[in-house]
């Protein structure tokens, strides 16, 4: 287990340790070191920083960091996005999700979806949805054991978008997941 976390909002002067954060859990040899990587299946970016900016700047999204309360100046532990509900039925988007491959199994990933889960619950959203590359199998299994279940929707990978890597199949796609989200539970 970790030791205490902190969850903060984002800012914009974030952006550049997000992305080292996120391309450091999914892509590259450094990736390796968690169980998160991605590197069987794509090379490239994870993200870059036009997109974590953006998604920090927009009114409907919060990117929520992990920090570690009891050490200022470890490096960020966490990250995840949490877009609010639109206009339909009250599903929020969890997105951007990345543990520290150093911290990983520690915890950190737990308390901080359940943060995000708490916290689209208080912007009203009924439901979570996540989107998830449906080739992680120990993913999705992870994400099963916190509550998500597949809807069987899926939505096409952005093949030649190199801003999300560079996919090395042919058959990627995302599968999405989603979540019953209890209003005024803090347990989530």
């Amino acid at each position: 287990m970790t030791s205490a976390l902190r969850i903060v909002p984002a800012g914009t002067d974030d952006v550049d340790r997000i992305v080292d954060l996120v391309q450091s859990a999914y892509r590259g040899e450094a990736s390796r070191a968690g169980w998160t990587t991605e590197a069987d299946l794509l090379d490239g970016s994870r993200v870059d920083r036009e997109l974590v900016h953006a998604a920090i700047g927009a009114p409907d999204t919060t990117v929520l960091l992990a920090l570690d309360a009891g050490d200022p100046d470890v490096p960020l532990l966490g990250c995840c996005e949490v877009r609010a509900p639109g206009d339909g039925p009250a599903h929020a988007h969890f997105g951007m999700f990345a543990v520290s491959p150093q911290r990983q199994s520690r915890g950190v990933g737990s308390a901080l979806l359940a943060a995000a889960e708490r916290f689209a619950s208080t912007a009203g959203a009924a439901v979570l949805d996540l989107w998830v590359i449906d080739r992680r199998h120990e993913l999705i299994a992870w994400y099963r054991r916190r509550g998500y279940t597949p809807t069987g929707r899926h939505h096409p990978f952005p093949y030649g978008d190199e801003r999300f890597g560079i996919p090395r199949r042919t058959d990627l796609r995302f599968a999405v997941m989603s979540k019953p989200l209890v209003p005024g539970d803090t347990r989530c």
